[in-house]
């Protein structure tokens, strides 16, 4: 219960923080093309019948432990599959989560069993919504970073993304 609400916690201070924050685009053209959101030069990710694009994560404060990671994810197949988690560089682990509105409190848990991504439909981890918890992070994620993480799905095995990282309160990779 104190890790669920440690993170609820660390998410709401990073949105709060965000909201706050001008955006400043001169830190985007330090990275070339893939740091301006030039999504031409962030081709998806095939693995086999999944595809995997927009992934991001949103930038951090110093000292924050959490991070979180979004990206949307197509399946082609006639079979569903499941998003189960995943590893990193940049974190101890990494976990899926949803957060929900409960009346009107929202509330953050971990998916033990991952996120369905329904045959031939897809699913979108979305600020707000079903996300990658990146827990224990090993250093701050600076706009403009990537980040590699290996996304652990039930069929399509192991497959490794780079999450371009956005500005705080960034809700997708467009116009970043």
């Amino acid at each position: 219960m104190k890790h669920l609400i440690r993170c609820a916690a660390a998410m709401l201070l990073l949105t709060s923080i965000a909201n706050a924050q001008a955006h400043d685009h001169s830190k985007m053209m330090q990275g070339g093309a893939a740091a301006t959101g030039d999504n031409a030069s962030m081709e998806p990710v095939k693995a086999g019948d999944l595809t995997l694009s927009g992934a991001f994560a949103r930038a951090t404060l110093p000292g924050a432990k959490v991070g979180g990671g979004y990206l949307k994810i197509d399946n082609g197949s006639n079979e569903p599959d499941r998003l189960v988690g995943g590893s990193s560089p940049a974190a101890a682990r990494i976990e899926v989560h949803e957060m929900k509105m409960d009346g009107s409190i929202m509330k953050m848990r971990q998916l033990k069993d991952g996120l369905e991504i329904p045959a031939g439909g897809s699913a979108e981890l979305s600020p707000g919504g079903a996300h990658l918890m990146l827990i224990d992070l090993t250093s701050p994620l600076r706009e403009g970073d990537m980040v590699p993480v290996t996304l652990d799905f039930a069929k399509a095995g192991k497959v490794d993304v780079q999450f371009m990282v956005a500005p705080a309160g960034a809700k997708s990779m467009e116009h970043h």
